[in-house]
């Protein structure tokens, strides 16, 4: 029996939208290309890595003014 390894949790705030995988901290030998992570309607994965983002509990997302 093989075990699944979860891939890491990166809890993101309101501040840090939009979201993008690979993110800053990521190491650059895991580059691959940049996608957009919707996290406003709860946990989203991204699609090349598998890293999980989550908006942090509380936080409050607010649209722009013009």
């Amino acid at each position: 029996m093989t075990v699944v390894k979860e891939m890491p949790l990166v809890e993101v705030s309101a501040k840090d939208l939009p979201v993008h995988c690979p993110n800053p901290q990521m190491p650059r030998w895991s580059s691959h290309p940049r996608v957009f992570i919707d996290v406003t309607h709860g946990e989203a994965r991204c699609p090349y890595c598998g890293t999980r983002y989550k908006l942090r509990d509380g936080e409050v997302v607010t649209g722009h003014s013009i």
